[in-house]
């Protein structure tokens, strides 16, 4: 089945000031769940000034612990959920001509048993050339759990809204702590 994820922010900020700030964001005293942000390439295409990232977050694994503490046959499909931690990809393209980055970022972790994929894109507002538009589209489904499913995706569902926000929150702390006052229209 698989549960999505649509978010629509403009953050009152230059471009250039929230890309800064999104790529410093993790890991942060205000989310604890992320542990560790490693760039693993990083190069620039001279002929078009786009510039590729791959990074590697380290997250702690937030299943909850009573779905990971059954051992029984009806539950060894579930075994891997005991992982303490999980691995995300992002693959980024910062065209600064154009002022627009596109994100996409997948789990390394569960494979087998569940797909989480996002795309996201910072792109100058239309609204106001000093703005910057948030756009994030985020799909999570669980396979192979059977009646657990369901209830995983629930879950991943709330989690993943709940810290949408709070990354939203995150950067907009340190736009302000960078930047001062968003920009008025």
């Amino acid at each position: 089945m698989g549960v999505t994820v649509d978010v629509h922010e403009v953050f009152k900020y230059p471009f250039e000031q929230v890309v800064a700030s999104f790529l410093r964001k993790y890991p942060n005293p205000m989310d604890k769940n992320v542990i560790s942000v490693k760039t693993v390439e990083e190069r620039k295409d001279v002929s078009t000034g786009i510039i590729y990232r791959k990074r590697i977050a380290v997250c702690q694994n937030v299943v909850p612990e009573i779905l990971r503490k059954h051992s029984d046959d009806c539950w060894k499909k579930v075994n891997i959920l005991k992982v303490p931690n999980i691995q995300l990809e992002e693959e980024s393209w910062l065209n600064p001509q154009e002022r627009n980055m596109a994100i996409r970022s997948h789990c390394l972790t569960w494979t087998q048993y569940a797909s989480m994929k996002e795309e996201s894109v910072f792109r100058e507002s239309m609204e106001n050339p000093n703005w910057t538009e948030f756009i994030q589209k985020g799909r999570i489904s669980i396979t192979g759990a059977g009646f657990l499913n369901c209830v995983l995706e629930t879950f991943a569902s709330t989690f993943l809204r709940q810290g949408v926000q709070k990354g939203i929150r995150i950067m907009e702390m340190l736009l302000k702590e960078q930047c001062g006052a968003p920009l008025a229209e």
